[in-house]
């Protein structure tokens, strides 16, 4: 049976909505937990959110599985991939750069997700070949539109990869790059909020070596509905391998350009 991927965007929103009630509620002053990796953290706010996600999600579509960021799950076929609270690190800070992203996947093809940033109030969310929407907050909602800056005026995200410091000779490599050739480089420290950014035109590309499937799946998704390209750094569409270049045409080239300069990721 055809999926109705309409049915599934309002689904991913309403979860991302569900995620983004748990997080911005939660008590502060929330203690983190080492997952085992410098710099990652789990609190009781991930958690709580990833099983609020988890209970509406198998309400909404009980055929579908979940894969979660903290609980696991599903690892191929249709599934949802859940990241509760990304930008863990910021809300431990009480910086306000945090999201909730789900995102419906069928092996590697992102099909529809959604993205709430719930201390900021703005929502995302998209269907493969329906085109992405941004909720800012106070706003009525408008169509995603990567930017037309040209190369020489953008400003591009990215993220350090923390988790694999053996990765980062590549990384600084492509990193003096892309700021040599760009305006300017920006690092919030939560990919889904960047890769939101990145549909909206806001940024006009991000850059990343080393991330999870939750991390990737609806933000890559909105930038490529919202007019962009998005490919790991070889220039595969398997973005969710987590090695992800996005941005508008003009400025996604000039990533692959100089991605493709560097030995490629094992």
């Amino acid at each position: 049976m055809p999926i109705d991927l309409e049915r599934m965007r309002v689904a991913a929103r309403r979860a991302a909505l569900v995620g983004g009630d748990a997080v911005r509620g939660a008590r502060p002053g929330a203690q983190g937990e080492a997952k085992g990796l410098p710099g990652d953290w789990v609190t009781e706010v991930d958690i709580a959110s990833e099983a609020a996600i988890r209970s509406f999600l198998q309400e909404e579509t009980p055929d579908v599985p979940m894969l979660g960021e903290e609980s696991g799950g599903a690892v191929e076929g249709l599934r949802w991939i859940v990241d509760p609270l990304d930008g863990t690190t910021n809300f431990l800070h009480r910086f306000p750069a945090v999201g909730v992203s789900v995102a419906l996947v069928e092996d590697q093809v992102p099909l529809a997700g959604a993205i709430d940033a719930p201390f900021l109030g703005d929502t995302w969310h998209a269907a493969r070949g329906s085109g992405a929407i941004w909720e800012p907050a106070g706003g009525a909602p408008e169509p995603c539109l990567v930017s037309e800056r040209p190369p020489e005026r953008a400003v591009v995200g990215t993220g350090f990869p923390f988790r694999r410091k053996d990765r980062l000779p590549r990384y600084l490599a492509a990193f003096t790059a892309a700021f040599e050739r760009f305006e300017d480089l920006r690092r919030p420290g939560a990919a889904c909020l960047d890769l939101a950014w990145a549909a909206s035109g806001v940024f006009d590309g991000f850059f990343e070596l080393g991330l999870a499937p939750w991390d990737v799946a609806a933000g890559g998704l909105l930038v490529e509905e919202a007019g962009g390209r998005v490919t790991d750094w070889d220039g595969s569409s398997d973005y969710l391998s987590g090695n992800i270049l996005a941005g508008s045409p003009a400025v996604h080239a000039e990533l692959l350009r100089i991605a493709r300069r560097r030995i490629p990721v094992d």
